[in-house]
């Protein structure tokens, strides 16, 4: 590797199977040599895990999109300063759980929030970082829902499932309108098999890595 490293964000509706993809993935990586730094949003440093106990907790059922909003491009600052742009800097491999796409998916076509709004949020609370390349994992919303839920369902999970099929459309509109940075992957069959695919997604990447 150069001395640049890449930045890799997962997305998609809750249960899609991320967490267990990151980690994968992330194997795949140390096993090539590289340098990888594993984050999840909202999250990864100590006060970013804070807002994202304020943004998760059911009890919370009175916050409003805005705030929602809010927090999110809040702890994502605080992320992307403290953590993701130092570790580029050095070369590693940056892989989150989660960016800016999440807000766009989840606040602007899930809540509904003017999407020029939630844009321009973004902006800021990224910082200006754009995600190297971006995989969203794509599942039957039903098959995701009841995955999520099995266990019980945190704050955006209790919104339902209609809610998860407009957030599915929304990141659906966001890998047509940027195909080069955002590619929808196969979620469904062994885990294996989906690992093999976003490894794919990303062959372009690991091409310039010689």
């Amino acid at each position: 590797m150069g001395a640049r490293g890449f930045f890799i964000t997962l997305e998609g509706a809750d249960g899609c199977g991320k967490s267990t993809q990151v980690a994968l993935l992330e194997a795949a990586l140390v096993a090539r040599g590289c340098e990888v730094v594993r984050l999840r949003e909202p999250g990864g440093t100590p006060l970013s895990e804070r807002v994202r106990g304020l943004l998760l907790d059911p009890a919370n059922a009175e916050m409003v999109p805005e705030c929602e909003l809010l927090l999110y491009e809040a702890s994502r600052a605080q992320l992307t300063r403290q953590v993701i742009e130092p570790a580029l800097a050095r070369g590693a491999v940056v892989l989150c759980d989660r960016y800016y796409d999440s807000t766009y998916a989840y606040q602007a076509g899930g809540r509904g929030l003017d999407e020029a709004l939630v844009r321009r949020a973004n902006e800021l609370g990224s910082c200006g970082r754009v995600p190297d390349r971006t995989l969203v994992l794509d599942l039957d919303p039903a098959t995701a829902f009841a995955r999520a839920t099995a266990g019980g369902a945190d704050r955006m999970e209790a919104e339902g499932l209609a809610f998860q099929e407009r957030v599915r459309a929304a990141y659906l509109r966001l890998a047509a309108e940027e195909p080069e940075r955002v590619r929808v992957v196969d979620a469904s069959g062994e885990k294996d098999e989906v690992a093999a695919r976003l490894l794919a997604a990303c062959a372009d990447l690991w091409d310039l890595w010689g």
